[in-house]
């Protein structure tokens, strides 16, 4: 929350730093040797990212001596054009590392899959999401000029395509997603690169979207190592007959990332590409061809794990004497005990049922939530109207004291 209010750099790389403080607890709970060194690399690079991040706000504050984001774009068009470029980019740099922006986006697959499943749904839900909502703060407030766009088309471009071939080439539940969380960051990117009302609106609704369903699905995602032991869908199979709740919690979000109508993902994905193809140039159209691909690469990572996991006969996998050696043997700490020496706890699928049902609401209420973002986009397009609020009555590049 202070991230999201915050009306200043410096008080935005605060809530950044609370945030991260309190990931660094939660990743490596458990203390497994596993956590603990997914741990490391995710705060080495978390602590790169804002050491990036306040070298920029001394840079801004510097060249234009406050770092107040209403006064900061209000000045920064006084400073020569190599000077906004310097620091947009540092600026785009450190918020890419924090949003899993490609090539930015290494950390990631080795980190969240390591931790325990609650905790990889938070993180799935918010962290890579505040640093999208950093870009577009930064990309409509104080860099609204399209200089960059072209760049940034390119990167989500990139972002989508690797992000999904890396999903298609994993055989672990969590790893899957934790690629295609990469890929989806590519679409929210896609719609603030465009650089118009219609494409910060989409990107808005999907970044709900992206929330709700990455979220469940991580949630799923645990339910399922509870009831299998494991999340390989090499070594698991029969958990649609096993458990059919676990099968439908992980169908319904699996088809709205999937971008299949009418759910959520469909909506936004239409309204992205609907944007885009509004550009009208080459590079518009190889995004949505792109977008339509990599939308049916999610669909296949997923449809695999479907069929391997749920749908397969548990006659088809190994001989449970073996599977249940294998998961022992991979959680000699008992933190990680395989489903026949433990149960469920309710507690764990009600909430994730309960946010399912958020994921179809969704769907269902489409048309408010796409208009509320419409209205956020209308008044993000340009910095004029963030100025009048912040500094009433400003006219000039004289800010408020």
């Amino acid at each position: 929350m202070v991230a999201f209010v915050a009306g200043d750099l410096f008080n935005l790389y605060v809530g950044f730093e609370i945030l991260l403080v309190a990931s660094y607890v939660l990743i490596t709970l458990g203390g497994t040797q596993a956590r603990i060194r997914a741990g490391v690399t995710y705060v080495i690079v978390s602590l790169l990212s804002s050491i990036l991040f306040l070298a920029s706000i001394g840079m801004v504050y510097g060249a234009l001596g406050t770092v107040n984001l209403a006064q900061v774009a209000e000045r920064v068009q006084e400073l020569p054009v190599d000077v906004q470029i310097l620091l947009h980019v540092m600026l785009l740099v450190a918020f890419g590392i924090k949003a899993a922006v490609f090539p930015l986006s290494f950390w990631l697959p080795d980190s969240y899959p390591s931790a325990p499943a609650p905790v990889t749904a938070a993180f799935a839900g918010l962290l890579t999401k505040i640093g999208v909502y950093a870009i577009i703060r930064v990309e409509t407030v104080i860099f609204p000029s399209p200089e960059l766009n072209p760049a940034l088309m390119v990167l989500a471009l990139l972002t989508m395509v690797v992000g999904a071939l890396g999903a298609v080439a994993q055989a672990d539940i969590k790893r899957i997603l934790s690629f295609t969380l990469v890929s989806h960051i590519g679409y929210m990117i896609l719609g603030v690169a465009l650089g118009t009302v219609a494409g910060t609106a989409a990107a808005i609704y999907y970044i709900v979207h992206h929330i709700v369903v990455q979220t469940t699905l991580f949630l799923a995602a645990g339910l399922v190592e509870r009831e299998a032991g494991s999340t390989s869908i090499t070594r698991i199979g029969g958990l649609l007959a096993s458990a059919p709740i676990v099968a439908v919690l992980f169908f319904i979000p699996a088809l709205s990332l999937g971008g299949i109508p009418p759910f959520s993902g469909f909506i936004g994905k239409l309204g992205l590409f609907q944007a885009t193809a509004a550009q009208g140039d080459a590079l518009a159209y190889v995004l949505i061809g792109a977008g339509a691909f990599v939308s049916l690469l999610t669909l296949y990572a997923l449809v695999r794990v479907w069929n391997l996991a749920f749908w397969r006969p548990a006659g088809d996998v190994e001989g449970d004497e073996t599977r249940l050696l294998r998961a022992v043997e991979e959680a000699p700490d008992g933190r990680d005990a395989p489903a026949e020496t433990r149960t469920t706890p309710r507690l764990m699928t009600l909430s994730t049922a309960g946010m399912v049902v958020v994921g179809v609401a969704l769907t269902v209420f489409a048309g408010p939530l796409y208009s509320v973002a419409d209205r956020a986009a209308q008044n993000l397009d340009g910095s004029s109207v963030y100025i009048e609020l912040v500094l009433p009555g400003t006219t000039s590049g004289e800010g408020a004291p």
